[in-house]
């Protein structure tokens, strides 16, 4: 299926080698926008739905994606031109070393769903691989960039597999960027957890909320948490 309808705009999927799936709706609905942010950047755009779920969210005035695949950087940019937030939205066609060596800006909000098969396994096409895999965008870069472009009260947000949980946080901790929150995720109440959101900030909080979500309790029976989280969004709740 090529166009996927939500409740306030549309996007084409048929260019991008990773479609849209459920981390990047978990994490568009998820990240914090309690500090009320002017800028928000998109590390990793794919079709550009994080970045579109935020200028839905929020009130920022300048929302930049950036995607180093040529392909899904022009199909982020249709989806951006033909959404009702056109004039807040802008994709770089950029890898993210580029993007850190004249930083321009810096950002309230930072978000990504980074690629992160780490495992030994490649696919048949290279254009899925770089889209699904670590190598491309390896974690610390990731954090070093968010460090380098986070504004003083910023927030840093971002969906990983839960078995990275420890090693990411022990990596933004060396950059000073600190836990604000954590919801782990599983797909039933039986199966083991498999994501992690976590959303960072530049102080230290000694006691801050780590929550569970279950998205199903049986197949498309889906639970009161997940459709509250994603009811403006979805057609279907």
């Amino acid at each position: 299926m090529s166009k996927f309808q939500f409740k306030q705009f549309s996007l084409e999927q048929d260019r991008c080698a990773m479609k849209i799936g459920t981390d990047g709706v978990l994490l568009g609905a998820w990240a914090p926008i309690e500090n009320h942010s002017y800028s928000i950047l998109d590390i990793g755009a794919g079709t550009g739905i994080i970045a579109l779920m935020l200028a839905q969210r929020s009130n920022a005035e300048q929302i930049d994606a950036l995607e180093i695949d040529e392909e899904a950087y022009e199909q982020s940019v249709d989806n951006f031109e033909n959404s009702p937030w056109s004039d807040r939205l802008f994709c770089f066609h950029a890898g993210l070393d580029e993007f850190m060596e004249e930083p321009e800006d810096e950002y309230d909000l930072i978000v990504s769903n980074p690629p992160f098969y780490t495992d030994d396994f490649k696919s048949a096409t290279e254009q899925r691989d770089l889209a699904r895999f670590a190598d491309a965008m390896p974690f610390e870069d990731l954090i070093e960039a968010a460090d380098l472009l986070l504004s003083e009260n910023g927030i840093f947000a971002v969906i990983i597999p839960f078995k990275e949980e420890e090693s990411f946080l022990a990596i933004a901790k060396e950059y000073e960027l600190y836990p604000l929150k954590i919801t782990r995720v599983k797909g039933t109440p039986t199966t083991e957890i498999k994501r992690s959101l976590l959303a960072f900030c530049r102080i230290e909080k000694i006691d801050f909320p780590i929550d569970e979500l279950i998205i199903e309790t049986a197949r498309h029976i889906y639970t009161p948490e997940y459709m509250e989280l994603t009811k403006d969004f979805y057609l279907k709740f």
